[in-house]
């Protein structure tokens, strides 16, 4: 498939045994865990004690932890919808775990920061998420989100990996401005990665048949000594600049941060 998103989505929770083995040294989750603690902290630096704090889609707890120390002031929440991944987050954080459904959250207070970091491409009817996720944002809260950026960088892991999507900056706006959010700030991220990738994907292709699933995944979590500190320096870099509020000029995934309308 190439250039189109695939409609079945989801995600496999048998992955998450190698995304636990290889979160804490792999460059890109090192660099995603610094971006998201840069401005989960400017975010809520500003709110009196005992602000709450959801991630929606907390998987093992790779991000939660981060946030949990980001926001020492706040009550910080973490719900998926896999046990696998509830199982996983407990030996990472002590932070209130919580198994379940958005569309059936439990919640009865609302959240002044829901976090959703690279879930929503999961998800078929992404708009309804958006909405639901609005609905549980405090009035003055913002939304932090982080998703794959552009279709053209579609291949065979997108599709091993569950995804329905890429997103277009235009897509993004679009369907935030449609479920209620104004985008405060938006920007692509991971620009030292974006030649890298796109050269693999040319030089590999798009199609995952006849691929191992598990075998492809294991390669690309794999961690190259040099390699992996120099992309971690290099993407640190980026961080410094986006907390800025300052754009980069591309990148492989989106940040943005959206207030309810």
């Amino acid at each position: 498939m190439t250039g189109t998103a695939t409609p079945q989505g989801g995600y496999d929770p048998g992955h998450f045994e190698s995304l636990f083995a290889a979160e804490d040294r792999h460059f890109w989750f090192r660099a995603r865990n610094q971006v998201i603690s840069a401005f989960a902290r400017q975010l809520t630096e500003n709110l009196a004690p005992g602000f709450r704090v959801l991630e929606m889609g907390c998987g093992d707890g790779n991000v939660l932890r981060f946030l949990s120390d980001a926001c020492p002031d706040g009550t910080v929440v973490g719900m998926d919808l896999y046990g696998e991944g509830i199982r996983y987050a407990r030996s990472r954080t002590s932070c209130p775990l919580v198994q379940g459904d958005v569309r059936r959250a439990p919640f009865g207070k609302q959240f002044q920061l829901i976090g959703i970091f690279d879930v929503l491409e999961h998800i078929p009817d992404d708009l309804q998420i958006l909405r639901d996720l609005r609905e549980l944002l405090h009035p003055e809260g913002a939304l932090l989100l982080t998703v794959p950026a552009h279709q053209s960088l579609w291949s065979y892991f997108d599709e091993l990996s569950g995804h329905c999507r890429r997103y277009s900056r235009a897509e993004l706006e679009t369907k935030l401005g449609e479920t209620g959010y104004t985008v405060e700030f938006l920007s692509p991220y991971m620009a030292s990665l974006h030649p890298l990738m796109w050269l693999s994907r040319k030089l590999r292709g798009s199609q995952s048949s006849g691929v191992d699933a598990k075998k492809l995944l294991e390669e690309e979590l794999r961690v190259v000594p040099v390699l992996n500190e120099v992309l971690t320096w290099q993407l640190g870099w980026e961080t410094r600049w986006l907390r800025g509020r300052r754009e980069l000029p591309f990148g492989t995934s989106w940040l943005a941060i959206a207030r309810r309308k």
